[in-house]
């Protein structure tokens, strides 16, 4: 039995229920549906961004609306036009079934003309931004004088925002037996003195403790050098191969001067802010949601609204004003139970900002150390292994076999391995080994120093990661029960898709060996090996990268070690459709010329993104002659 059907929605909501796939009530929903439908009350409902507060109101308030009637009957505020429009477009998912029921947006950035139009031929239901709303009220384009019931959703950020006059001013039109639904994820003053002036006695919903963050992020955060926050924004991304992220800039200006840098250096992104137009923004969340975009630099303002599903992490490239805001900024991640991470790149004079965010969302964040340039090679060709083991062989290949086995006839299966990762790992090897450590500057006190690794520490990698619905708590938890280890036994855990690194003092390493390479999980043996860097990645000494060569030959599965270099030299050569010889659109990445006056070398550059093992289509810049 589907868990909504408790929840006392008629069978119209429950067909749109079943073809939307919802089964499980969230605890918002789960709270708020059975309260609103059993009695005419005014509500206050505390709960984080993505926890599926517009289906909290948006069933109950479709069941209430007469849909005969075609005059205005409710009024849905919400801080931007992204917002808004999601809205709109669940409620009318919901009510699809429902016939004559009419949900109208409005919003700036588009014909008030054609909105009032809509309204007139008759909307039951208007979702507006405050705004434009008073903007058609102090035009008598619409009359909400009769409504029956009014939601606020997002109430915080419209305040924050700086809507409190427009809202009062809206609210004031409303009339007095309306019903007011209030939704937040944080209660400011401004947030108590709305509910205070214009509801009547409301109850109150609270989903977790009040003001804290989801369950379902980790946080952690890492300190650079001001100079060095972009780098470090580059290689978490390079860390994080199947990264799929919103950036976060306090400025516009920020925004697009980040967005327009990662592009120039191979990434997929772009920004969002509020100086786009409402058909460039509808672009760039069209191609974000069809992961086309991997990473979106959005200020607040513009990220307010985005429900994208999957979002691995939020980066905090610079901490917002507000602390509270921050709530909102990782509430994009970890949604519908899906674990999700969010990262802060601070200075050493932001450090204060880290605990006082923490007594907020009563969590903790985990200190950590920007990957060197070695570990992000090790990641990297790990990521890679993991891609072409998971790669699904398309059989139209088959007709060009022939062709391809000649070319390839004279190497030997660890040579032809060897030459094929190389092709994508070359790149990394070529640009990182000559990189400095961004957290050098870091050493120190003794807690930074902890940070870097000892020679009593070891770093292990193992075979199970995000796809098996850990992140770095809840993977830190199941090594230490597993292992039956101390709280802070466990350190490091650095959690990838298909693999996972972590670090234990070199005491423990031969049960670590001996436990976890013992056990299976879903019917898959678990297999631990030490990592290249033994625990101190940052010391370098050669023993893995640069000079010595990857050590162990994973791709051949054999045991034995070669001390020969098999990824060196050469630049990076990206080759498009093509298995070798030399072609005219061969590009060679030594050789690229700085752009915009930049008076770097293009070997200072991260390297390009791949495009022959890539996640989605990657947006190239067309080549000059």
């Amino acid at each position: 039995m589907n868990k909504f059907e408790q929840l006392g929605l008629n069978e119209l909501l429950l067909l749109a229920v079943k073809d939307l796939g919802f089964e499980n009530p969230s605890e918002v929903q789960e709270k708020a549906i059975p309260m609103l439908l059993e009695a005419d009350i005014d509500i206050v409902a505390l709960a984080q961004t993505g926890t599926g507060k517009t289906a909290a109101f948006g069933f109950p308030l479709i069941q209430k609306i007469d849909a005969e009637n075609r005059n205005t009957q409710a009024l849905i505020l919400a801080p931007t036009r992204e917002l808004c429009l999601q809205i709109t477009n669940e409620l009318k998912l919901y009510s699809k079934y429902v016939k004559g029921l009419d949900v109208v947006a409005v919003y700036g950035g588009a014909s008030i003309t054609d909105q009032a139009r809509q309204i007139k031929r008759g909307a039951q239901i208007i979702v507006a931004t405050p705004g434009r709303m008073q903007d058609m009220i102090n035009r008598k384009l619409v009359n909400i004088s009769q409504i029956d019931f009014c939601v606020l959703d997002e109430a915080d950020e419209m305040l924050n925002m700086g809507f409190y006059e427009d809202m009062v001013a809206i609210l004031s039109e409303t009339p007095d037996t309306k019903n007011t639904w209030l939704f937040s994820a944080t209660m400011p003053a401004e947030v108590a003195r709305i509910a205070k002036e214009f509801m009547r006695h409301p109850a109150e919903i609270t989903v977790g403790t009040r003001n804290s963050g989801s369950a379902t992020v980790s946080h952690e955060f890492y300190m650079v050098q001001a100079r060095d926050r972009y780098e470090a924004l580059k290689r978490l991304a390079d860390a994080n191969p199947d990264i799929f992220s919103v950036v976060f800039c306090r400025t516009k200006r920020d925004t697009q001067q980040i967005a327009e840098k990662l592009i120039e250096d191979g990434y997929n992104a772009a920004a969002l802010h509020g100086d786009l137009s409402q058909a460039q923004r509808d672009g760039v969340m069209k191609s974000f949601r069809g992961r086309q975009i991997q990473m979106l630099v959005a200020t607040d303002v513009a990220a307010r609204g985005i429900d994208v599903d999957n979002i691995t992490h939020v980066v905090n490239y610079q901490l917002p004003d507000e602390i509270e805001t921050y709530n909102h900024r990782s509430g994009r991640t970890g949604r519908a139970g899906k674990l999700g991470t969010s990262i802060v790149i601070i200075t050493k004079s932001e450090l204060r900002k880290i605990h006082a965010i923490e007594k907020i969302i009563k969590q903790k964040f985990e200190e950590k150390t920007i990957p060197s340039g070695m570990e992000i090679c090790e990641i990297q060709l790990l990521h890679l292994a993991n891609k072409i083991k998971d790669t699904e062989v398309d059989h139209e290949i088959d007709n060009y076999l022939p062709a391809i086995m000649g070319v390839l006839e004279e190497l030997d299966k660890e040579e032809l391995i060897k030459k094929m990762v190389s092709v994508e790992f070359n790149r990394f090897l070529n640009y990182y080994k000559k990189t400095k450590d961004l957290s050098a500057q870091a050493r120190g006190t003794e807690s930074e120093r902890k940070s870097f690794g000892s020679s009593n520490e070891v770093r292990y990698f193992v075979n199970i990661g995000s796809r098996d619905e850990f992140n770095w708590m809840s993977l830190k938890d199941f090594l230490r029960d597993t292992l039956e280890l101390g709280k802070e036994d466990v350190f490091k855990v650095d959690v990838k898709e298909g693999f996972s690194f972590f670090n234990t003092g070199a005491e423990h390493s031969e049960r670590v060996m001996e436990t976890l390479n013992n056990i299976t999980m879903d019917g898959r043996r678990i297999n631990v090996e030490i990592s290249k860097d033994g625990g101190n990645s940052r010391g370098g000494g050669g023993k893995s990268f640069g000079g010595g060569g990857f050590e162990k030959k994973k791709f051949a599965r054999r045991g034995e070690r070669d001390t020969r270099s098999d990824f060196g030299g050469g630049g990076f050569k990206k080759e498009k459709k093509s298995f070798g010889g030399d072609k005219p659109w061969k590009k060679e990445f030594t050789d690229k010329a700085p752009r915009r006056g930049a008076d770097r070398n293009a070997t200072d550059r991260a390297p390009r993104r791949s495009e022959s093992f890539s996640d989605a289509p990657r947006a190239r810049r067309p080549r000059k002659g």
